[in-house]
């Protein structure tokens, strides 16, 4: 599961397409332009790049308690 969604996970970041340089545009003047223009297609993968996020971390953490648990146990 891991490793399926942090293939998924690297595909869905470089679909993006570039907004910009910098990480000042990250977290500057580029949220309000990003926000205003984006198309369906973008809003529908930003939604699954974040719904493959939260599956990524959310498995990490559960390895992370299975390793620990197994450990002790």
């Amino acid at each position: 599961m891991l490793i399926i969604t942090s293939s998924l996970m690297v595909l869905l970041v470089l679909l993006h397409k570039g907004k910009g340089g910098g990480l000042s545009d990250l977290f500057g003047g580029g949220i309000s332009s990003s926000l205003g223009g984006s198309s369906v297609v973008e809003r529908n993968l930003d939604r699954l790049t974040i719904g493959t996020g939260v599956i990524w971390f959310a498995s990490i953490i559960v390895l992370g308690l299975l390793f620990r648990h197994g450990h002790h146990g």
